[in-house]
């Protein structure tokens, strides 16, 4: 045999046991997977999953009833691919603690046309990179500054509820999804979003997409991007990227135009900001022109990725907030009373003073337990782990953790579908598994903006309840959570907005 001959059987030989390696481990990951219990399949073809084919309002109670009957762990299969959804604080500890489960799961894949691999879509050194260059960002001194925004926005906002606060109810939905897009579009990339055509064009943009992914994560075969490429969604999505990526680099375009490097030393006041009002985008430009650890499609990145994260995320969040509040005025008294304690000469909100607003956090996180914004995470396994259940799991599983059913499990949360702000109390925190809350996530993938997030819900809800008195139109009981990115409902939540006395 001719030495070329035998160089091409090798490197045949050689592929093909890569390939059937590949697929042996392939295998034993579905075998596994398959053994976790689940709703029976329909189709032999579409497996169980085929039950999520309906509207998205009727696919959210499915995998809420599956979470209740197969508890504490239950199985999805579509094909050839298989995934366990985690239920229970246990498998959340096992998984989110660990590095080197750091890995986001497929459904992260479809986000990747827009918001590249930044730092919610990375993983590995670049993921720990990117962690590095913004956590500055979300330091005490950067977020001061960031609370003079809350302010304006907030102020602004309350403005606009008084406009039409006469009216029998307010649909608060579009009102604080604007409040939300401003506030981050100033902290983001400062930009100020009112009364500009190319910002609706944007706000418009980011919810068209949303619905795009809803589309293709409620047909799991549109994951994969050769099927995707025949359906009528594909090119409509790539229109829309194209608008939101042209509308991103403008923006950093003219804020690199009068660009000063900012001195990243957390002990120094960040005096930069006094000058001029300090953006996350000033950061990540300073780390490209300091050190090049971040490259122009990085910054577009990590901006598109805070714009998408920090606008629907505490949206959803206020929206519930109020709702909740409107349905509970004993709460809403309390918040008030210890914002007129705290506030003494009815100044704005600040750092400490938000701090000290104990009982108006708890009333933060109780409607995150019932409503967390992201109801459900996705990981895929780096090592074999064996579930609290007993299920072994191979490195390489898809993995969904449903945050939403681990907040209203019963065994946790005693009626957990009543509004108790005093869950949070400290003695009641101490007797709840540390897993067992996670409406930011947990480990070392935690949400980066958390603190951002409450800093933010807490200034916006002083100046509502300051200025009204809110009354329940829309309660839970009329709320239809649909199958969504985010945790939406599915029309826009309705409340009565009374002035105060003093305040028409």
């Amino acid at each position: 045999m001719s030495s070329s001959v035998w160089f091409i059987v090798t490197v045949i030989a050689a592929v093909l046991i890569i390939f059937f390696n590949a697929l042996k481990r392939r295998l034993s990951i579905e075998i596994h997977l398959r053994h976790v219990p689940g709703p029976p399949s329909t189709n032999s073809l579409l497996g169980n999953i085929s039950l999520l084919f309906d509207t998205p309002e009727n696919a959210f109670k499915v995998v809420r009833k599956w979470g209740r009957d197969y508890y504490p762990i239950y199985g999805n299969w579509i094909a050839h691919l298989s995934v366990a959804n985690i239920v229970n604080p246990y498998d959340f500890e096992t998984i989110l603690s660990n590095m080197v489960h750091n890995s986001k799961g497929p459904l992260y894949d479809m986000l990747h046309s827009w918001l590249g691999t930044g730092l919610l879509t990375s993983g590995g050194l670049k993921w720990q990179t990117r962690r590095k260059i913004l956590t500055p960002s979300f330091h005490f001194n950067i977020l001061q500054e960031f609370i003079k925004v809350f302010n304006e926005e907030t102020a602004n906002l309350v403005t606009r509820l008084k406009k039409d606060c006469h009216k029998p109810y307010i649909e608060v939905t579009d009102y604080i999804s604007g409040f939300a897009l401003n506030t981050i579009g100033e902290t983001a990339m400062g930009t100020n979003f009112v009364d500009s055509s190319s910002g609706r064009e944007y706000k418009n943009a980011i919810y068209d997409i949303g619905q795009v992914y809803v589309h293709r994560m409620c047909r799991p075969w549109l994951l994969n991007k050769i099927l995707y490429f025949f359906d009528r969604r594909y090119f409509y999505e790539k229109n829309l990227v194209k608008k939101l990526h042209q509308f991103t680099n403008e923006v950093i375009a003219k804020r690199e135009d009068n660009f000063q490097p900012i001195k990243l030393d957390t002990t120094d006041d960040f005096s930069y900001s006094k000058k001029k009002r300090l953006a996350m985008l000033d950061l990540l430009l300073t780390a490209k022109n300091q050190d090049g650890s971040i490259d122009d499609d990085g910054v577009r990145e990590e901006v598109d990725t805070f714009m998408f994260e920090g606008h629907d995320t505490t949206s959803v969040a206020i929206s519930y907030a109020l709702m909740l509040l409107a349905c509970h005025r004993d709460v809403q008294d309390r918040i008030v009373e210890e914002v007129q304690q705290v506030f003494h000469d009815d100044s704005k909100p600040d750092y400490k003073t938000l701090h000290d607003l104990k009982y108006t956090e708890m009333c933060i996180k109780e409607v995150l337990r019932l409503y967390p914004s992201v109801p459900f995470i996705s990981r895929v396994l780096g090592e074999d782990i064996t579930t609290f259940s007993g299920h072994l799991l191979k490195a390489g599983s898809s993995i969904h953790l449903h945050i939403y059913d681990l907040h209203r499990n019963p065994e946790i949360y005693p009626e957990p579908e009543r509004f108790d702000p005093e869950r949070f109390l400290p003695e009641n925190c101490q007797k709840r598994h540390n897993f067992a809350y996670l409406p930011f996530s947990a480990g070392p993938r935690n949400c980066i903006g958390q603190k951002f997030a409450m800093l933010e819900i807490k200034t916006v809800l002083c100046g509502i309840l300051s200025e009204f008195i809110l009354e329940p139109v829309d309660t839970p009981e009329t709320m239809v959570p649909i199958l969504d990115v985010v945790l939406r409902n599915k029309k826009s939540i309705r409340v009565r907005f009374v002035p105060r006395a003093g305040n028409k």
